[in-house]
C-alpha cells in the first residue's frame, strides 16, 4: 500500500497560537488530515474527506454559520480531496471507499465527490447524526453532505483486540490491514483507523484530541483554545477523557510500533508528510 497525507480543510480560528500552538499571528492554521491509500486490489480508500467541492461553492446552503464564522474555514477547492485525487492522477471513480472517523460537517464533505464510493463508519455515529438535536448538535451533522444517497456500510462497536482497544476487522470489501477502532467521546460513534504498514502501524485518531502534545508524555499538554473546542464538542466527556488517557499510553508504551495523530495538528501533518518523502512514513 502507499499512503498520501492529503489536507482537505483550512481552518483559521482567531486565537493565532492559542490554538495551535505556533502561529505568529491573530489567526491559527488547522488543517483536516485525510489519507489516500492506493491499495492492491481494493482500488483508493479514503479515510475521512474533509470538505467537499459544494462545500467550497455553497458553504452556506451546507454549513452552519456559526462553525463557518467561528472556525474561520477557508473555502479554497484546491483543498478538497477530489481536487487531490486528480492532482495525483486518479480520477473520483477510483476511490471505491470511504472509512470515515466521523460524520462531523468538517469531515464529510467530500462524500458527495465520490457517489459510488462505499461508506464505512460505526452504526451508533450514523444514529447520532440523524437524531442529532441542540445547538451544537444540530450544525455539527449536515445531512446536505450525504443526501445524494451513500452506499453505506454500518459496524458495530466490539471486535477482537488491537493493542488493548477493540477492533473492528474485516471491513466489507476492504483489505485486513484496514481496522475501524471505536474510541467514542468527541461523538458518540467516533472511530480511528488504523494501518497496518507492514513494519508499523499508522493510527489515524480522528478528533480522539486536539493538539500534539495530548499524546507523545505521560502528562497531556494542550493549548487553551483546543481545549475549550474539544469540550465544547464532546457528546461524552467521560469517554473522551478516557479515550484519549488510553491514546496517550498507546504512544508512550508502544513508541515506534504505532505512529498516531489527530485531524487538525498542522505540525503533525508536516511531519507525516516529511516522513512519507523520506520513506520513513
Amino acid at each position: 500500500m502507499r499512503i498520501h497525507h492529503l489536507n482537505c480543510g483550512c481552518m483559521c480560528p482567531v486565537g493565532g497560537a492559542l490554538f495551535d500552538g505556533f502561529s505568529k499571528g491573530l489567526t491559527a492554521s488547522l488543517v483536516c488530515h485525510c489519507l489516500l491509500i492506493e491499495t492492491d486490489n481494493h482500488g483508493l480508500v479514503l479515510v475521512d474527506t474533509g470538505f467537499g467541492t459544494s462545500d467550497v461553492l455553497h458553504p452556506h446552503r451546507r454549513l452552519s454559520r456559526f462553525f463557518t464564522v467561528f472556525n474561520n474555514i477557508q473555502f479554497e477547492e484546491r483543498y478538497t480531496a477530489l481536487a487531490q485525487v486528480r492532482q495525483l492522477g486518479f480520477a473520483a471513480e477510483d476511490v471505491r471507499h470511504i472509512v470515515l472517523t466521523h460524520l462531523d460537517f468538517d469531515h464529510a464533505g467530500g462524500l458527495s465527490d465520490f457517489p459510488q464510493a462505499v461508506v464505512h463508519v460505526m452504526q451508533r455515529e450514523i444514529d447520532a447524526a440523524r437524531s442529532a438535536g441542540g445547538f451544537i448538535g444540530s450544525k455539527r451533522y449536515r445531512g446536505q453532505q450525504w443526501a445524494h444517497g451513500v452506499n453505506w456500510q454500518f459496524y458495530q462497536a466490539a471486535g477482537q483486540p488491537w493493542h488493548g482497544f477493540d477492533a473492528v476487522r474485516d471491513l466489507i470489501g476492504l483489505p485486513p490491514e484496514i481496522l475501524l477502532i471505536p474510541l467514542a467521546g468527541h461523538t458518540q460513534g467516533h472511530a480511528g483507523i488504523a494501518i497496518d504498514t507492514g513494519d508499523s502501524w499508522l493510527l489515524h485518531a480522528g478528533d480522539a484530541y486536539f493538539y500534539r502534545g495530548e499524546i507523545g508524555q505521560r502528562e497531556r499538554s494542550c493549548t487553551p483554545g483546543l481545549r475549550f473546542y474539544q469540550t465544547m464538542m464532546e457528546a461524552d466527556r467521560r469517554q473522551r477523557l478516557e479515550n484519549q488517557r488510553r491514546l496517550r499510553d498507546l504512544s508512550v508504551d508502544h513508541r515506534g510500533e504505532v505512529r498516531i495523530f489527530c485531524s487538525h495538528d498542522a505540525v503533525e501533518l508536516d511531519q507525516l508528510r516529511a516522513g512519507a518523502a523520506s520513506g520513513q512514513g
